[in-house]
């Protein structure tokens, strides 16, 4: 995280035309604002007039951030201008003629807009725009607002202030409209799909409105599309009236054909004023089979700690309970409970310890060699756990994490995950007396709280930042590092996730390599210091081509890009861009392209189902596991649905993320429409990732002598399960969907 999350409702209006100049397009009932944009790093006053001549600006393209186009290392202040005209024709055919909405997509992070050179926004309260707050824009004027300048141009200027990772105003859709019936209207799909047998969905949708002076009366259709064919499989059509005082709700149910993902598309359409609103949607399917009755150890292969520090360890086992473990060669110091699997204690002695794992239940017995190594090195395979930013943000509390942890180790605790990470919004206004620090009320007591995850057999993080502040204006640990440190040890943390934040904005930074290390070494002396093995994750967004020094100075992982969403555009911008980072990941050391945007997600109090379509979040999972990422899951633990629990209980998939050989898969090909990643595995086999970036269903050619596969005649689909010929591998794959295989030689 690098900055708190919030919906923008920007008030102002929209831009620029003159004939000699690329401009909005304008369309029947839009003005597209996707094009047409003029870009420039640095800061003047004078680049708000709207008679600066900035034809000598670079064009930049704003469905991306700037560091997707050319400023990949560029933070710090810079402008956006556009010049459109806005065409009368818009009012005279729209129903509500009283305002205009545009969609500016998000601005990211503090933001000024200028019209016509006069400050008409500004996205932060107290300070300057070092300050602002980043989230999506939706800007509304009045019609008849005297800045309206209706058939004439306008000129917007915006002006940019990015604290690090992604920064801009981007997203796909910029444009201009009439404010329509359908704003206010929401079709509420957060209800999630409960499936009955292996054919057949159910699914409780709302039609819900904010405006309460407009009583909606129209029709909803339900079309269910097979994405493959095209074909329309089923049409319903309801009557469909409502208020804001009286949502209208509906229970759908239909059967699917095939284990794949439908469209369901919903589509209102008002009778009054003819507008129509329409949302789509994935059907889940489940490829994770069930889990077998018979015992199954789920543990990576390798587990590090130091001499003397505090060793608490949960064996991942699956079957049916009870189940009993056993242990048999483990190192002095350390004792097993053969009920709980968890094994604790403290082992002085350096060294390797193979020690043979057991399993029994009423159905069986399994066994694995699994070993502790004893050492100066942890954190051997990345982390897998919870972390509360993504679906709490600053909106966590002691409650949300209590429920967490249980959830993990009821659900998902089995299958190797294991980490409870606080982020933040815990910290006290103030520190105490002595300078320590303290939590808020939030969190009364921080150290019972670390107690009771660790009754669990779980680990414990937090989060903190090298500034004064963090992102989100809580305390930070600046000048206070070792003091901060002692008091986590106190309490029990196992991870600290730290956020560069408002360190960027100490006088006395510089943005070199010695600059951007130095907060980070401070705090690793700090560690250091304290008798416990504490996981430290950098995050400051890449800066500095962070995978370059991040082991060399102490850390675990460290964050390669900004702050994921959950969309497309998102997650495979910042997927699809790893490869370069690749060579630096081994054991202990791993890179971070941030953490899961699965299941229901928020950053807030409100969550919402991920906007991610089923086979994204497959492509989701499989591509972290490939990269060797940290695997920390974002959403709500306490409302888990059956699909978002078979992608995060695949013991095969996670299996990859999680191989000691420890490296990260690399890009083998990269074409218009498909991605091919390959990630070398300690026991000689080779996982395969073959990814349709499309939009439309495709085969992936298979070119075995260019992927290196030439010998490899065992093929297994991991997320089924099962071992498969090499025609099936040519599948046609779904849309931004992928198919996650494991090749071997017999």
């Amino acid at each position: 995280m690098k900055k708190t999350t919030v919906s923008i409702i920007l008030v102002f209006l929209l831009l620029i035309y003159t004939p000699t100049r690329s401009y909005a397009q304008v369309q029947a009932q839009h003005v597209s604002l996707q094009n047409g944009w003029k870009f420039k790093t640095g800061d003047s006053p004078d680049w708000s007039a709207p008679s600066l001549d900035d034809r000598d600006w670079k064009d930049i393209d704003v469905t991306h951030q700037w560091e997707r186009q050319g400023y990949p290392a560029y933070d710090g202040l810079a402008w956006y201008r556009l010049r459109t005209t806005i065409p009368s024709s818009l009012r005279k055919t729209s129903f509500f003629k009283d305002s205009i909405r545009i969609n500016l997509g998000y601005i990211d992070d503090g933001g000024e807009v200028y019209l016509n050179g006069r400050l008409v926004y500004k996205n932060w309260i107290s300070g300057d725009i070092r300050s602002g707050l980043y989230g999506p824009g939706i800007v509304t004027i009045a019609a008849n607002d005297p800045a309206l300048l209706w058939d004439r141009p306008n000129v917007i200027a915006v002006r940019i202030f990015d604290s690090g990772g992604d920064g801009g105003i981007y997203g796909p859709g910029l444009s201009l409209r009439m404010a329509s019936p359908m704003d206010n209207l929401v079709i509420d799909t957060d209800e999630p799909f409960v499936m009955h047998g292996t054919d057949s969905l159910s699914k409780k949708i709302a039609l819900r409105t904010s405006n309460g002076q407009y009583r909606y009366n129209g029709k909803l259709q339900i079309k269910l599309v097979d994405p493959a064919s095209g074909v329309v499989i089923l049409t319903r059509i309801k009557p469909a009236i409502f208020t804001d005082k009286q949502p209208m709700v509906i229970n759908l149910g239909f059967r699917v054909p095939a284990k794949k993902s439908y469209e369901v598309l919903l589509t209102y359409t008002d009778t009054r004023s003819s507008s129509a609103l329409t949302i789509k949607q994935g059907t889940p399917y489940i490829l994770t089979p069930p889990m077998s009755p018979k015992p199954k150890l789920n543990s990576a292969a390798i587990y590090g700690a130091r001499p003397g520090r505090p060793f608490l360890y949960k064996i991942p086992a699956t079957g049916t309970i009870p189940l009993i473990y056993q242990a048999a060669g483990l190192p002095n110091g350390l004792t097993l409970d053969g009920s709980t699997g968890i094994i604790t204690g403290s082992v002085e002695q350096t060294g390797d310890y193979p020690v043979l794992l057991t399993v029994n239940n009423k159905f069986g017995s399994t066994k694995k060699i699994f070993t502790i190594r004893i050492g100066s090195s942890i954190g051997l395979t990345p982390a897998m756990g919870w972390n509360s930013w993504n679906a709490w943000g600053l909106s966590v509390n002691d409650s949300k994490v209590r429920v967490s942890a249980r959830s993990l180790s009821d659900l998902l605790s089995a299958h190797g995950w294991a980490y409870i990470n606080i982020d933040d919004g815990w910290e006290a206004p103030n520190r105490n007396g002595n300078g320590q620090i303290a939590t808020n009320d939030k969190f009364p007591d921080m150290k019972a709280t670390a107690d009771y995850v660790h009754s669990l057999g779980l680990k414990f993080g937090i989060y903190s930042s090298p500034g004064p502040t963090t992102c989100g204006g809580y305390l930070g640990s600046w000048q206070h590092e070792l003091q901060d440190a002692r008091s986590y040890g106190t309490w029990g943390v196992d991870y600290l996730k730290y956020d560069l934040c408002s360190y960027r904005n100490l006088p006395d930074f510089k943005q070199t390599l010695d600059g951007l290390q130095k907060p980070y070494i401070v705090m690793r002396a700090a560690l250091d210091s304290v008798p416990r093995d504490i996981i430290y994750s950098f995050c400051q967004y890449g800066m500095g081509d962070v995978w370059t020094w991040g082991a060399t100075v102490g850390g675990n992982s460290w964050r390669t890009t900004g702050d994921i969403t959950d969309s497309w555009e998102s997650l495979s911008d910042i997927g699809f861009s790893q490869d370069p980072m690749a060579p630096f990941a081994n054991p202990g050391h791993f890179n971070d392209p941030d953490m899961l945007i699965v299941g229901k997600v928020g950053w807030g109090s409100n969550q919402h189902d991920t906007h991610l379509t089923p086979d994204e979040q497959y492509t989701h999972i499989s591509l972290w596991c490939l990269l060797s990422s940290p695997l920390l899951i974002g959403c709500d633990l306490g409302h888990v649905d059956n699909f978002t629990l078979n992608l995060l209980t695949n013991d095969e998939v996670l299996a990859i993320d999680q191989d000691s050989l420890g490296i990260s898969a690399r890009q083998i090909i990269k074409a218009d429409s498909f991605q091919v990643w390959e990630k070398k595995l300690a026991d000689g086999s080779i996982a395969v990732g073959f990814f349709n970036t499309a939009t439309r269903y495709q085969a992936v050619p298979v070119d075995r002598e260019k992927l290196g596969l030439t010998g490899y005649d065992r093929i297994r689909d991991l997320w089924r399960q099962q071992e498969i010929s090499l025609s099936a591998v040519m599948d046609k794959i779904p849309p931004h969907g992928v198919r996650l295989l494991k090749f071997w030689k017999s």
